[in-house]
């Protein structure tokens, strides 16, 4: 299989290093249990490079990429930045192509947050990223401390092989087959007042008859959000697919998420951040993840700002659900609209035609 690697020059040659080091072992052993030999590879290095590349037609559609960046030490790549903004120019430049992405820093900043926007800029020209596409690492590769103790392995060895199974899987992920498509909605809104609800409504008409639709409302009191239990007692509970702090987290979300193949998350934008609830969930779905990983699963939202930010609450989602609890991410996973008034999200120019193609996207689930 032919891997398109998208890799920014850095201006810190030392600081890239490490990450050719780490790129170019992980190429080379990825795929020993199958026989197969290194996958063919092709480098894009530059931003004049991709621009040329996005130029041709279908040139970076329905391709596997693995993006690779060092981002030196003071935590910035400015090719990648100049990538970022190519990228945004060509909207649907990368509609079905699945990727991955490995970053390596100079400090111990910067490496999920850079990753982050470049992931939200590239699913936003509709590309697919697997879960738990990232691998970082930070200057003193702590990050991997956890990883390496269960590995019996030191740091360094712990970041090569999780560069080498993201690189396998990478290469091996196929798009789970499903039956008819279970769709579990989760929010924290009132119907009456909320644009985000409304929006909901517009896409639900859309999916009735189409697929299998459950709603759940995590507000009035119902979440508690996680206490931070130590690892063993959160493993104990996860294992029965319970928590602790029980509630209706145990009794009613967490059945509603192993059964569902999309969770698509409701979130209005208050304070550029996501709602207490909606947090509180995420959070205490690490007792459930002791038990089971969320690979086979897809993840979208509908995002309403009063003001602006929908892009930041997008990469906090790509951050919590897809980078760390292994949601899959279909290519533009989020509908991300801005209107203040209650009410108002109804009344924006093409609201019809939106609504339509985000259901649409949820029953392909890519691209």
């Amino acid at each position: 299989m032919r891997l398109v690697i998208i890799k920014p020059r850095c201006e810190e040659e030392k600081g890239a290093l490490r990450l050719n080091k780490i790129l170019q072992k992980s190429l080379d052993t990825a795929m020993p249990d199958e026989g197969g030999s290194r996958p063919e590879t092709e480098q894009i290095s530059t931003a004049e490079e991709l621009k040329h590349r996005l130029g041709a037609p279908g040139q970076l559609r329905g391709r596997r990429i693995l993006f690779a960046v060092s981002l030196g030490e003071w935590g910035m790549n400015l090719e990648m930045y100049a990538m970022i903004r190519c990228i945004r120019k060509n909207p649907r430049c990368m509609e079905h192509s699945i990727a991955g992405i490995l970053t390596d820093g100079g400090c111990e900043l910067y490496t999920k947050s850079a990753a982050a926007e470049l992931v939200f800029a590239a699913n936003l020209s509709g590309c697919l990223f697997i879960g738990q596409p990232l691998v970082e690492g930070t200057k003193s590769l702590q990050n991997f401390q956890v990883r390496a103790t269960n590995l019996c392995l030191d740091l360094p060895a712990a970041y090569q092989e999780s560069a080498k199974q993201l690189v396998r899987r990478l290469l091996e992920f196929r798009l789970p087959e499903t039956g008819e498509l279970r769709v579990l909605c989760l929010h924290a809104s009132n119907y009456e007042t909320s644009n985000t609800l409304s929006l909901w409504r517009l896409a639900r008409n859309r999916l009735e008859g189409t697929c299998r639709i459950r709603e759940i409302a995590l507000g009035n009191g119902k979440v508690y959000d996680c206490q931070g239990c130590p690892y063993q007692t959160c493993l104990h509970y996860g294992q029965r697919s319970e928590c602790f702090y029980g509630g209706a987290i145990v009794e009613e979300v967490y059945p509603a998420v192993e059964q569902c193949d999309v969770l698509l998350m409701l979130c209005p934008n208050y304070n550029d951040a996501l709602g207490a609830n909606l947090t509180a969930f995420i959070n205490r779905l690490t007792a459930l993840f002791r038990k089971r990983q969320f690979y086979d699963k897809y993840l979208f939202s509908i995002i309403v700002s009063g003001y602006s930010g929908g892009d930041i609450l997008a990469r906090q989602l790509i951050s919590s659900l897809n980078m760390n609890k292994t949601f899959i991410l279909p290519g533009n996973f989020a509908w991300i609209e801005t209107a203040n008034a209650p009410g108002s999200a109804l009344e924006l120019e093409g609201i019809e035609e939106r609504a339509a193609e985000f259901a649409e996207r949820i029953l392909q689930r890519q691209g």
